[in-house]
């Protein structure tokens, strides 16, 4: 499980300005040195390039790099808009992360902002001597690695924002989300049976404001109830909603820890995220699905694409694991109910009067039905049932429910 701090770490850094800053850091840096590292060129070598050699790579770099950014940039925010209108307002926040992209413009402005920190340089004669041969070896680098940058983007282009591309990329977090989550289903800590609350007299610690829980430290909690020998119940994990004051845990004996330095180990965002909350990830792909239904857009294959993904999810998903690494804290259990629900639930109503999504749906679900996993068998029939009631409500011809009652098996 991440830790707070590393997970805010990794989330500042799926963002574009970041990897841009950062590069452009480089940028500096490389023109920097440039004047720094030519005294250790041999005069021989410096004598054969020199600022006539360098200068006109460097403006165009300077004049082409700021265009072709803005360009992209461009390209970015309406290909982002494209995939909310069409496929789902939360694949913007897939797309946001798209780690190519992000390098690709970065590359572009790191390349600007080399080419324009040299040429001032070069203006107030910081390049001497052999600085202007260091200078072109960094500028022959730094076009290698642009023309590098244009033919990924070249390639990226062509699947950017398309329903194949943000589908694949909302089914790989799915799946990673999702096996993460059934190997650790209580987040390593003591299952919490389902009905089953904190002891009386337990201390609430409250949310110290309102929206979804991203990310529960555990190892940072864990900590905590060790060394006070308290234990935590938590009932607030990824993927839940709070308002403000609502309690995100229990500790007992009450008193034993610090109500505010525990709500630290909860980040709570005003929007869900897909690192530790797996049903919000199927939920992404079932609202995708639902979305292509829609009589707006009229799309059943879709509906039927995203079905075999949903079942490939579930049914190739690790069992559900029974590791308890943080014994003093007590957490409710990931449910097979609330993974099948979120995945079929509203496929299951909005795809009911369209006879080949339904009867993709009772494949699907006789898959898992069929599975090694009781938990998800039960879930899955329960949901047969109720995907057979939308469709017998909605279809028109008996022959189509008859053929759905054979494959449900009533």
């Amino acid at each position: 499980m991440k830790s707070l701090r590393l997970w805010q770490v990794v989330r500042l850094s799926r963002r574009l300005w970041v990897r841009s800053s950062l590069i452009a850091v480089l940028g500096i840096v490389a023109a920097g040195a440039a004047a720094l590292l030519g005294p250790v060129i041999p005069q021989g070598l410096a004598d054969r390039l020199g600022e006539d050699a360098v200068m006109p790579v460097l403006d165009v770099l300077a004049s082409s790099m700021l265009a072709v950014t803005t360009f992209s940039l461009s390209i970015m925010v309406t290909t982002h808009r494209q995939a909310s209108s069409q496929v789902t307002p939360r694949s913007h926040r897939l797309l946001l992360e798209d780690t190519t992209t992000q390098t690709v413009l970065a590359t572009f402005i790191g390349a600007f902002i080399f080419a324009l920190v040299s040429i001032i340089l070069f203006r107030a004669g910081a390049y001497t001597g052999a600085a202007p041969f260091v200078l072109f070896a960094f500028t022959v680098l730094v076009v290698a690695l642009v023309v590098i940058a244009i033919l990924r983007w070249i390639d990226h282009l062509s699947r950017l924002g398309s329903m194949d591309e943000t589908i694949a990329q909302a089914t790989l977090r799915a799946r990673a989300t999702l096996t993460a989550a059934r190997t650790a289903p209580s987040l390593l800590a003591t299952p919490l049976p389902d009905g089953e609350t904190p002891p009386d007299g337990a201390e609430a610690v409250p949310a110290p404001r309102g929206g979804y829980v991203q990310l529960v430290d555990m190892a940072a909690l864990s900590e905590q109830a060790e060394k006070a020998g308290a234990e935590i119940w938590i009932t607030a994990v990824p993927g839940s909603f709070l308002v403000s004051g609502r309690a995100l845990a229990h500790v007992h004996p009450p008193g034993a820890l610090d109500a505010a330095r525990i709500a630290t180990a909860f980040e709570i965002e005003a929007v869900r995220s897909f690192d530790q909350d797996a049903r919000f990830a199927l939920i992404v792909l079932s609202e995708i699905a639902s979305r292509a239904l829609s009589p707006g857009i009229n799309d059943p294959g879709t509906a039927i694409d995203i079905l075999g993904r949903l079942e490939r999810l579930l049914a190739e998903c690790p069992a559900a694991g029974n590791e308890i690494r943080y014994p003093r804290l007590h957490a409710p259990a990931l449910r097979a109910d609330d993974l099948v629900e979120d995945a079929f639930a509203a496929i299951a109503r909005d795809g009911a009067p369209m006879r080949e999504v339904a009867l993709r749906l009772m494949h699907a679900l006789n898959t898992l039905r069929q599975g090694d996993d009781p938990a998800l068998a039960r879930a899955a029939a329960a949901m047969t049932r109720r995907a057979l009631t939308h469709a017998e409500a909605a279809l028109v011809i008996d022959e189509d429910k008859a053929a759905l009652r054979r494959l449900a098996g009533s």
